[in-house]
């Protein structure tokens, strides 16, 4: 188990004390521990057992049950603490804006047991009445369960990612003479799935009887046309029963939206393969990424030759560093992009209004700067560049004046705080940052998170123009908790001839391969590889740079 791990249990712990009331010392030592792991340079399960009680941040107590974990795979207390704990009160966990101490008050004091409950004593406006509550808590408690009440059963495609091979490994040993294959929304690459999908060609009757007997599944109902089975992991199994003879048309309907289908199926019947469905209808062959508007059939706008493939990302844009909030010193990112392949990586640790992530006030900069330029002395012809996450002020200023601002290779602009706010509070902000000569790449433009937070409102036509005549590239996060922009803002963006950059926002050397899930999403919206940052190799990169600067005057 590595150190995220262990600190998600003391995490855990730490929560569960505070829900049941107990010792509050425990439950901060508890918190404490597991921050102090998180940022560790080094894994705990790595180290001699008897070397962790002193680790700094790691008092005796907590030590032991890390001891325990590394030891057992579980936290006795931790399990005490679950099992004597109602699933709906664990469940309360998940709604930002009540903390465990809130949780214990509503359930200890109020007898509320589960969210459904909750939601029902919010509606009725007794929630605000209650000590540390208040209406903007509850109002915020409510659209927050309703929220999540409406994306429960829905996954992240990173999420699901993993469980893919294990399901179809699984399947393919129970029917080994079946046709079988994977299909909808995850073949599709979309960015939140339901289910995991499978056409397959066997008899309804044959798959829930071999399947029901298989303890790996569990047979939950069978529907006109599929069965669906859970897994284990928390997402469902939907098997779509193909009759003989019918298994591309089947999977052809499954791996497309409804949309795109119904133009296609007058005319795709009874082939063999995708490409000769494609082939005999006179269609171009479209894979399954882009099976969602059927005007791509006549669009003329997708280049398969052209279109973005994970080998073209040539450098990292965009992560953090120990000197700020990220879990490893620059050289260490430096090696590990190197050691992918990469040719060069953007530092941009948060900038100094980002107290929350330890953002580097001007005198730190000044010696980063420094620091990388001994770097890539050591390391060349692989090149670290300067840059900076400036945070995007109430105002829409950048918070370094331009003196600091002309000493980075380029600058990612990006809202931080303050972020329920109106549309035109919203766009008066990355307007003005847009306009900024500094502003090289506008960061997560909505500053959305995935089944957890919206995103402040945009006007996109209006934040993409600004970005064309400001020569600013758009930012597509690859962070697959917020893939911002939105796919289908990027087919706008690609129109008005927008420069698009697929960058990891990386806080540690294993998430820079995120680039991955954002060139899944930027496929979809059929973006080239000429239209993405990233994939300039490094030559292009430093010249686009120089160009900028020379075309802002800066």
């Amino acid at each position: 188990m590595d150190n995220y791990g262990i600190a998600d249990h003391l995490n855990l712990l730490s929560k569960l004390t505070d829900i049941h009331g107990d010792n509050p010392f425990k439950s901060k030592s508890y918190a404490a521990a597991a921050f102090a792991i998180e940022k560790l340079p080094m894994q705990l399960h790595e180290m001699p057992l008897e070397k962790i009680s002193g680790v700094k941040g790691i008092g005796a107590s907590t030590a032991q049950k890390v001891i325990e974990l590394l030891q057992t795979g579980k936290i006795l207390a931790l399990e005490e603490k679950i099992f004597s704990t109602p699933p709906g009160v664990m469940e309360m966990l998940k709604i930002k804006g009540i903390g465990p101490k809130k949780i214990h008050s509503i359930w200890k004091e109020m007898g509320i047991e589960s969210i459904g409950e909750l939601l029902y004593a919010c509606k009725e406006n007794r929630l605000k009445n209650y000590k540390g509550f208040g209406e903007k808590t509850q109002q915020n408690v409510i659209d927050f369960i309703e929220f999540y009440l409406k994306n429960k059963d829905r996954h992240l495609y990173a999420a699901i990612e993993p469980l893919i091979d294990p399901v179809q490994e699984e399947l393919e040993k129970s029917f080994p003479a079946v046709k079988l294959a994977l299909t909808g929304k995850f073949k599709r690459q979309l960015p939140i799935i339901d289910e995991i999908e499978f056409v397959m060609e066997a008899p309804a009757a044959t798959l829930e009887k071999t399947l029901s007997a298989n303890t790996k599944f569990q047979h939950i109902k069978n529907e006109e046309g599929y069965l669906l089975f859970g897994t284990g992991a928390g997402v469902n199994l939907k098997i779509y029963e193909a009759e003989p003879g019918r298994f591309m048309d089947t999977y052809l309907k499954t791996s497309s939206s409804p949309a795109f289908y119904t133009s296609i199926q007058n005319k795709i019947t009874g082939a063999e393969t995708e490409t000769k469905a494609f082939e005999n209808a006179g269609l171009p062959f479209i894979p399954a990424f882009l099976r969602e508007n059927p005007e791509i059939l006549t669009s003329n706008r997708f280049d398969e030759a052209a279109l973005i493939q994970p080998g073209d990302i040539k450098g990292i844009i965009h992560c953090h560093s120990n000197w700020s909030d990220g879990s490893h010193t620059i050289e260490q990112m430096a090696l590990a992009a190197k050691k992918l392949g990469m040719e060069y990586l953007v530092i941009s640790d948060h900038s100094k209004s980002a107290f929350y992530a330890q953002g580097l006030f001007e005198e730190k900069v000044l010696e980063q700067h420094r620091y990388i330029d001994e770097l890539n002395e050591q390391l060349k012809p692989f090149k670290i560049f300067k840059s900076i996450e400036s945070d995007i002020l109430n105002n829409g200023n950048l918070d370094y004046d331009d003196s600091i601002l002309a000493r980075f290779d380029l600058v990612i602009a990006s809202i931080h705080s303050n972020l329920k706010m109106t549309e035109e509070k919203a766009m008066m902000r990355l307007l003005n940052a847009i306009k900024n000569p500094y502003t090289t790449i506008l960061g997560h433009l909505t500053g959305r998170l995935l089944l957890s937070r919206e995103g402040y409102p945009v006007n996109h036509s209006a934040i993409i123009e600004a970005c064309v005549e400001n020569n600013v590239a758009i930012e597509l996060n690859a962070n697959p908790y917020r893939l911002d922009m939105d796919w289908q803002k990027i087919e706008e963006a690609l129109k008005k001839g927008a420069l698009i950059s697929i960058n990891p926002d990386s806080h540690e050397t294993g998430t820079l391969t995120d680039t991955r899930y954002g060139v899944r999403v930027a496929q979809k919206a059929g973006l080239p590889k000429t239209k993405n940052l990233s994939s300039f190799t490094l030559p292009q990169f430093e010249k686009y740079i120089q160009d900028r600067k020379k075309l802002k005057t800066i």
